[in-house]
């Protein structure tokens, strides 16, 4: 088995068309979500931002985020943990 390791995951939304996109891939990695936190519309500006953190192989992250930043009007950053678990 694979080690995984804990982070967090920013990711950035400018075009609203595109949440239930994100939605649905944040949906099929569930199993390495621990919890996310979003922000919708801040400020009015037609930005939304989600954080989510994720315990998972560095494989399953990078799956992840590369699904995410793939969408149009997406902008996804991550960081994770040194140590492996």
């Amino acid at each position: 088995m694979s080690e995984s390791r804990i982070g967090v995951v920013g990711i950035v939304i400018e075009a609203d068309i595109h949440v239930n996109q994100i939605n649905q891939i944040l949906h099929d990695h569930n199993d390495i979500i621990v919890g996310r936190m979003g922000l919708p519309n801040i400020n009015d500006r037609s930005i939304s931002v989600i954080s989510v953190v994720v315990d998972g192989t560095t494989d399953a992250i990078g799956s992840l985020t590369g699904r995410l930043g793939a969408v149009q009007g997406v902008s996804v950053k991550s960081a994770l943990s040194k140590k492996s678990y």
